[in-house]
């Protein structure tokens, strides 16, 4: 254990310089930083986003929804690099005042709809083109009872977990400890549940998969902080095999390409604007002098 102590002060003051992998964009008020119009593409749904975790979320599902034949759910995905502070311009702040990746705008309404936070979208999705989401009150319920526990599980992951262990400038064992323990208790809830189902809220693929899959999924598939071995992700048997299964999905290969700057080029999708992307504008296809 590390004999480093801090005394809090008595009221905190922000420093600017504080590290960390994201200090040069993190602050501690909302608003925009900078006058910026968002783009706006032909399709009735407009989503600006990056391949993150969350950010996924919203693609698999579009393209799911574009699978099973729902022509309304096209959509054009806009890139916002967050490591460059996109996420802080007028337009963005305006769809999400909490300047948070994605943010979908249905232009299909009058006037159009804003929808931010990944759950909140896969929700008004799922009920827009009445799909992957049961209709029986003990099933809906189920499946959103584990939507809400990733909403909810998730920043114990993202914002403890791996900012501690892959993130902050320097390695402290009491966080790093802690925020392991909690997320082997939160895959150990995952993997007791689908012992005993084939998918996270029973017999059907549902939203709540699409929800838990880019987190969860991600770190028993060493995508993720680089901490499979580190949390014996392997042993959590019942998430590998959901994690594999959902993984051989096409739209979910296709939804995992769509605003993504890095790995392979040839999965790299920075924007999408037609289902013809994935074959025509990955980054192995159009270069680094076509880049969005």
């Amino acid at each position: 254990m590390s004999d480093n102590t801090y005394t809090p002060p008595r009221v905190w003051k922000w420093d600017s310089e504080s590290g960390g992998a994201f200090a040069s964009i993190n602050r501690p008020i909302a608003g925009p930083t900078h006058d910026r119009e968002l783009p706006v593409g032909e399709h009735p749904l407009q989503l600006y986003s990056l391949a993150t975790p969350n950010g996924v979320k919203a693609t698999i599902m579009l393209e799911e929804l574009l699978a099973l034949g729902f022509d309304g759910a096209e959509y054009d995905a806009h890139l916002i690099r967050i490591n460059e502070g996109e996420q802080f311009g007028s337009g963005f702040v305006e769809i999400n005042p909490n300047s948070k990746i994605p943010a979908l705008v249905d232009r299909s309404t009058t006037p159009p709809i804003r929808v931010f936070e990944s759950g909140s979208i896969l929700l008004y999705l799922a009920e827009k083109f009445g799909a992957f989401l049961p209709h029986t009150p003990a099933q809906r319920t189920e499946c959103l009872n584990w939507l809400f526990w990733q909403m909810g599980s998730g920043p114990f992951v993202g914002g403890g977990f791996g900012h501690f262990y892959a993130y902050a400038p320097e390695k402290y064992e009491y966080p790093i400890n802690r925020y392991t323990m909690e997320v082997k208790r939160q895959l150990d809830v995952l993997d007791r549940q689908l012992a005993d189902h084939p998918y996270v809220a029973g017999r059907e693929y549902t939203i709540a998969d699409m929800a838990i899959w880019p987190w969860y999924g991600a770190l028993v598939r060493n995508a993720a902080y680089d901490a499979a071995e580190f949390l014996d992700a392997q042993s959590y048997k019942n998430v590998v095999r959901w994690t594999d299964e959902i993984a051989q999905r096409p739209a979910v290969q296709r939804g995992r390409m769509v605003n993504r700057t890095w790995g392979e080029p040839s999965e790299q999708l920075h924007e999408r604007h037609d289902s013809s992307d994935f074959e025509n504008r990955t980054q192995d296809k159009i270069g680094d002098d076509e880049s969005s």
